[in-house]
């Protein structure tokens, strides 16, 4: 299996203060073969230190994604109906993936697992496929349901996948089948974290902790914008 290129994706405000934090984006080019190709689309992050948050701070607030695909249950999902009033983590990926989904998920599963209750039960991961040929609904219930049960998996038009991740600045390309029978999928790896009223103001990169996750979750709960 060929290695995996991370390219950053994320644009900022203030060069020089990105390298003091350090804050580094990441798009996983994952395929059994080869890389894929160079990527435009960005999330704008605030290069200000001063965040209450521990994920990255974006420079704007972003809007759910108005997206209807379809459901692991073969069911049409409408995603700002589907999770109204909850906070939503919204990741773009598939599930051949060889690394960086896998991790990314089972992140995600360890956080919920260590969250009281009362604080789960708001949350709503959304797992959306960026290789929806393979990724039946079928698929998509298998492999979730190996990190948590209450994840949600989306497939459908290609097309309609790449406009939503767009409207979010992450960059989504279509699969690419090679000459030896593997396939390059590039993506953005990023988890973007869609407060209960829609709005987004924290994303985390390939990489981010559990404690990250967990310590960030309460205060976008309770309202809190940075």
């Amino acid at each position: 299996m060929g290695s995996i290129p991370h390219r950053s994706v994320l644009t900022r405000r203030t060069l020089c203060a990105v390298a003091a934090l350090a804050l580094t984006g990441t798009l996983a080019a994952c395929s059994s073969s080869s890389s894929g190709s160079a990527n435009s689309a960005a999330l704008t992050v605030d290069s200000a230190p001063s965040s209450i948050f521990d994920g990255i701070q974006l420079g704007k607030p972003y809007s759910k994604p108005d997206l209807t695909l379809t459901d692991a249950d073969g069911a049409s999902f409408n995603l700002v109906k589907g999770t109204e009033g909850k906070l939503t983590l919204l990741y773009f990926g598939y599930t051949h993936c060889p690394d960086v989904c896998p991790t990314t998920m089972a992140t995600l599963a360890s956080a919920i697992r260590a969250l009281p209750a009362a604080q789960t039960a708001k949350i709503q991961v959304v797992f959306v496929s960026t290789d929806p040929d393979r990724d039946t609904p079928a698929v998509l219930k298998a492999w979730l349901g190996q990190y948590n049960l209450g994840f949600i998996g989306l497939t459908g038009s290609f097309a309609t996948i790449q406009k939503g991740a767009s409207a979010l600045g992450i960059d989504v390309e279509a699969p690419v089948k090679q000459a030896d029978g593997g396939y390059t999928v590039t993506h953005g790896a990023e988890v973007v974290a869609f407060d209960p009223a829609g709005k987004a103001y924290v994303v985390y990169t390939a990489g981010a902790t559990v404690g990250q996750i967990t310590h960030d979750i309460p205060l976008i709960l309770a309202g809190r914008d940075g």
